[in-house]
């Protein structure tokens, strides 16, 4: 076969990415499942979503049975504490790489769910208020690090504003349902997440349904992966 006859090399494939909106995605199934151990298997507290938590002391306050002020408080106070240590982390990573900053936020949440999956499993039902506050620790954490980075309808914690737009914008209102897939993906997580997680609470207790959120934190640092135009600069977030 002469030279000229010779095929071209077919192109490279080119590797797909775990791109921060899939990440984001995976993160928004962790919270169903962390919501789910806090509020069926620690006393009906919020670990990530903190409205929950300010509506649940306003009952307990009144005296309503079955919920706890101390519970309720300890969540939103390392909640803060979480979001105070993401501040920080912000700026020990201005000016590097934003894939750099956002896998180490991944990693320290991995952390600290892989910590509360063990106080679940060699203390089950004798440390609730440390895993409120590790586990409210971890999404304050995460939640300050997603809002910087802005990604529209992904807080990965709270639907109700993704909700609010998919049905304000939706073409029943006269709107053009921008970002409807990802309105309605976000929403499917959680839901997802917090069915998965409370079969897993109802059945197996509180250690493996913070396993699986574990690995799936793990996993998704290790996965994730964005373009350098990108995520060049933490100031692009």
């Amino acid at each position: 076969m002469s030279e000229a006859s010779v095929p071209p090399a077919a192109p490279a494939p080119v590797p797909r990415r775990f791109t921060l909106p899939a990440a984001l995605t995976v993160l928004t199934v962790v919270s169903g499942f962390v919501d789910a151990v806090s509020y069926l298997g620690l006393g009906h507290v919020f670990a990530a979503n903190m409205t929950g938590n300010i509506v649940i002391s306003g009952f307990a306050a009144a005296g309503a049975p079955g919920f706890s002020v101390l519970g309720s408080l300890t969540s939103l106070g390392a909640f803060l504490a979480g979001a105070v240590c993401a501040g920080r982390l912000t700026g020990a990573f201005a000016g590097r790489a934003r894939e750099t900053w956002v896998r180490s936020v991944f990693i320290m949440e991995a952390v600290l769910l892989a910590v509360a999956t063990a106080v679940a499993f060699v203390w089950p039902g004798g440390a609730a208020y440390a895993l409120i506050a590790v586990l409210a620790w971890a999404m304050g954490l995460r939640n300050a690090t997603v809002r910087k980075l802005a990604v529209p309808d992904m807080t990965t914690t709270v639907l109700t504003m993704t909700l609010t737009g998919l049905a304000s914008e939706s073409s029943l209102a006269g709107g053009t349902d921008p970002r409807a897939g990802r309105r309605i993906v976000s929403v499917v997580a959680m839901v997802a997440g917090a069915t998965l997680g409370a079969l897993l609470v109802l059945h197996h207790g509180l250690g493996w349904p913070l396993l699986v959120a574990t690995l799936l934190v793990t996993a998704t640092a290790v996965a994730y992966r964005e373009p350098a135009a990108e995520g060049d600069d933490l100031r692009s977030a």
